[in-house]
């Protein structure tokens, strides 16, 4: 009993204390949207017109499939035009079209609806999407409103970009993989739209035995591939694969899109002055490194949610072009953390210097993605590592004792 005759009130549960952090930082996310919009900074300017942002590369592609020349998509002088057509004024950026030739339909889908409503409509149904996903991959462990918590929503959202999509897409296969392969399959089929990020994903179905997934994924894969050679032609493709070695060039080497923004390790090599070579050579042991924890961590009796998170985690460490956007792929990753158990103190302390530095993105000059996802990946070790440590002391107390007689 206390002074007062009362006794001291118990500690929040960390399921409380993690939903009183989520509203906390969603409050805040709404608060910096709002007066984006409101000071004319994000979606409209103050004229009323659309912002360029990284989806006018989407609709404009669209627009020149439904015109019947979805080649030009790839022309970045025609594809240009066609996005200063889509604002309605003159812009001094570009924002390329780097997509394979499926992802058009979906382009093309979106240009049937005016710039603004398809543009707020892209990034709704894609949350919804992320949402919906990652909120059964926290279940019951967090409340929903964690999945909104994560800071790079707020970034995917001011660029206009896909984020959400590709989490949802890494999301959705990793939760079905166990028990409705198929669907986990047809999912990751679909992620080929950004074949970037399915670097490790064979290896682990492979060190899994998934081959039911490979071999729908492949099926996926190829059936969107010949769709849109019926829908399309082969122009687009021919024009997709003659740009990939012109799109490296102006992004990984001259570093014209801001080697800053690029949060992978080939990014921050190159910003700091690195040749070509080093951050090749970096980043390839980077790609190493993150190949081989998947696959010994998929071969390994670690639960299912703590091989997810590796993967997740992995496939950004694996690519050199990952831009900040694509950290809402990390939010997976912390998902299947939570899903495995609540964090602890000193992981809960871990997991704020990842949010506090995806939030500080737009006021610092270095790869603070790169420091998230590394800090993620420092959690998920020390879960493994402990776990570890846990089965070897089972399975040596498990052992017979022999006493010897005489």
């Amino acid at each position: 009993m206390t002074s007062a005759g009362l006794s001291p009130s118990p500690p929040p549960s960390p399921r409380r204390l993690l939903s009183v952090v989520a509203i906390a930082l969603v409050c805040g996310y709404a608060t910096v949207l709002f007066g984006a919009w409101h000071g004319g900074q994000w979606l409209a300017d103050p004229l009323g017109r659309p912002i360029a942002n990284d989806f006018v590369n989407v609709w404009a592609a669209g627009d020149l499939v439904r015109q019947g020349v979805a080649a030009d998509a790839y022309n970045w002088t025609l594809h240009k035009i066609a996005e200063v057509r889509a604002l309605g004024y003159d812009f001094p950026d570009y924002y390329g079209w780097h997509y394979p030739p499926p992802f058009l339909a979906v382009a093309a889908g979106l240009a049937m609806l005016p710039y603004g409503v398809a543009l707020t409509g892209w990034l709704a149904v894609t949350l919804a999407a992320y949402l919906m996903v990652v909120g059964a991959i926290l279940r019951p462990r967090a409340p929903l409103i964690v999945a909104l918590a994560w800071p790079a929503l707020v970034w995917n959202a001011t660029a206009g970009q896909n984020g959400c999509f590709t989490a949802a897409l890494i999301g959705a296969t990793l939760l079905t993989l166990p028990t409705r392969p198929l669907v986990a399959g047809l999912c990751l089929g679909l992620l080929t739209y950004k074949p970037q990020f399915g670097l490790l994903f064979p290896l682990a179905l492979m060190a899994a035995g998934q081959w039911r997934t490979i071999a729908v994924a492949a099926a996926t894969a190829i059936v969107m591939a010949l769709a849109s050679l019926v829908a399309f032609g082969t122009a687009p493709w021919v024009a997709f694969l003659d740009g990939l070695g012109h799109t490296s060039d102006i992004v990984l080497r001259q570093g014209l899109a801001d080697l800053n923004r690029l949060q992978s390790v080939f990014g921050l090599v190159r910003a700091h002055g690195g040749d070509m070579t080093l951050a090749w050579t970096l980043q390839g042991l980077t790609t190493a490194i993150a190949a081989l924890a998947v696959i010994v961590v998929w071969r390994s009796r670690a639960p299912h949610a703590l091989k997810a998170a590796t993967l997740a985690t992995g496939t950004l460490l694996a690519t050199p072009y990952l831009y900040m956007y694509d950290l809402v792929i990390l939010a997976v990753a912390v998902a299947f953390l939570i899903r495995d158990a609540l964090p602890s103190r000193g992981e809960a302390a871990l997991l704020g210097l990842a949010v506090i530095a995806i939030l500080v993105f737009p006021y610092v000059t270095t790869h603070v993605g790169l420091i998230a996802t590394l800090l993620v990946a420092a959690l998920i070790a020390r879960r493994l590592l402990r776990g570890a440590r846990h089965q070897t002391e089972v399975a040596g107390a498990a052992q017979p004792r022999h006493v010897a007689t005489q």
